[in-house]
């Protein structure tokens, strides 16, 4: 049912957990599966993700397309983040079944929220 990259994630999160000084977090949801993600980044002055990390409540695929996601985007430029889609991480995951799908979009949500929050506090801090 689950390749052995999701597996792999799932059993061995990378990124997991809150992250000291984070500028950017994001929270999203699914009530139709009950599965929470939220994404913390910490962004440098040169716009670079140097760190990630997430804290997510579901189901295994929901806590390996987290871990995925963090992996794809540290260390990449913020607005390369926001183009996370979550096709490349399913691709990344060498797939996901069709009902869990959803656990991807969580994920694209959840750092493009994190970017979103980034953002604002970045454009605050400068007002």
């Amino acid at each position: 049912m689950y390749t052995e990259k999701v597996l792999d994630h799932f059993n061995n999160p990378r990124n997991l957990g809150e992250i000291e000084g984070a500028n950017g977090i994001g929270m999203v949801g699914n009530a139709k599966c009950g599965d929470i993600m939220q994404m913390f980044i910490k962004v440098n002055d040169d716009g670079i993700i140097e760190d990630v990390g997430f804290k997510t409540f579901g189901c295994g695929a929901a806590i390996a397309t987290s871990s995925m996601a963090t992996e794809m985007i540290k260390g990449k430029k913020v607005e390369d983040a926001l183009k996370l889609s979550n096709s490349a991480v399913v691709e990344a995951l060498e797939g996901l079944p069709p009902q869990k799908i959803h656990c991807s979009v969580l994920a694209e949500e959840a750092v493009k929220a994190a970017v979103e929050d980034y953002e604002k506090r970045k454009a605050e801090k400068q007002a």
